[in-house]
């Protein structure tokens, strides 16, 4: 029996980095009807494999047990089926990609990105890549009010090598997930961060301004200077799983301050009279897009897949 950390899953085989080497396993049949969130087995695992045959049989690995997660990101599946579709388990933080330009960025779908990531209680990063299109400081104007909310942002250009030392830094000796929308860059920046792993990058289709999928599942890929990062899908929609509205608003940092100033307790934020979150809104402290990403996530809007939790 060895213990080792699931580095792909793909079509019911697991590659699995253990103490004797990378091998490949299937999921034992008890654990395929133990119930989890999403996936039974997902990159970022820890788990117990075991090795069946011996002499002249084929030997085979399986995963015998699955480790309890510190953390998972998780969102909701395509479709209509109410399920959830974990991505990477056991991240200490999770970079959120999006592009300055070439597809334009989708505010509202970052602001899914953050929600999920502060819900499951791993930190943030935001890279704003592909700066040297639009320059710094048109790229900094889209950003700027993250970054007064709280967050930290990078601004990268994979191409240029703008801001990849600072990424890589960010990278060095933690088990980082790699997401964000399709043809934002994610395998270039990987790239330029570590030369040499032989990523496939996509060319941007001109005709409809999205990339194409280029990582089909997720992979956990070690790092020279010590860590790991999962290189995730590209995604085009992203659902909430999992998040109960009622606590929206503490994914939202900007709003953390504000919370007891409120004229009712149980404040929704979204029309009551004396609300401290509005009122910041109206001044001028909260940025009215975040607010309108508030609203929305709270009403259930299904622009890029509503509410399942």
């Amino acid at each position: 029996m060895l213990t080792g950390t699931v580095r792909r899953a793909q079509g019911g085989l697991y590659e699995v980095e253990t103490p004797d080497g990378v091998i490949e396993a299937v999921l034992r049949g008890r654990l395929k009807r133990e119930q989890r969130t999403g996936e039974k087995v997902v990159v970022g695992d820890r788990v117990d494999v075991q090795r069946e045959g011996t002499g002249e049989e084929e030997e085979a690995w399986t995963i015998e047990n699955v480790h309890e997660r510190t953390t998972v990101l998780a969102r909701k599946a395509p479709g209509k089926a109410p399920r959830a579709k974990a991505i990477v388990a056991n991240v200490d933080q999770v970079l959120v990609v999006f592009a300055a330009a070439k597809p334009d960025p989708h505010l509202r779908m970052l602001d899914r990105f953050l929600v999920i990531a502060e819900s499951s209680d791993i930190a943030p990063l935001i890279i704003v890549n592909k700066v040297d299109l639009t320059g710094i400081d048109a790229a900094r104007a889209i950003f700027a009010h993250y970054e007064r909310a709280g967050y930290t942002v990078m601004y990268t250009a994979a191409k240029a090598g703008l801001g990849v030392a600072e990424m890589g830094e960010a990278l060095c000796g933690r088990l980082s997930a790699l997401t964000g929308p399709s043809g934002v860059g994610k395998s270039s920046l990987l790239n330029a961060v570590q030369p040499g792993l032989g990523l496939r990058v996509a060319a941007i289709s001109e005709a409809v301004n999205k990339g194409r999928h280029t990582t089909v599942t997720a992979q956990l890929i070690p790092l020279e200077c010590g860590g790991w990062v999962a290189d995730t899908p590209g995604l085009r929609e992203l659902g909430l799983w999992e998040i109960d509205r009622d606590q929206l608003h503490f994914y939202f940092p900007e709003f953390e301050n504000l919370l007891d100033d409120c004229r009712y307790p149980g404040c929704t934020h979204t029309h009551e009279p004396g609300c401290a979150v509005r009122a910041a809104v109206d001044a001028g402290q909260i940025h009215p897009g975040r607010y309108d990403s508030y609203r929305r996530m709270y009403a259930g809007e299904q622009e890029e897949g509503g509410w399942d939790g």
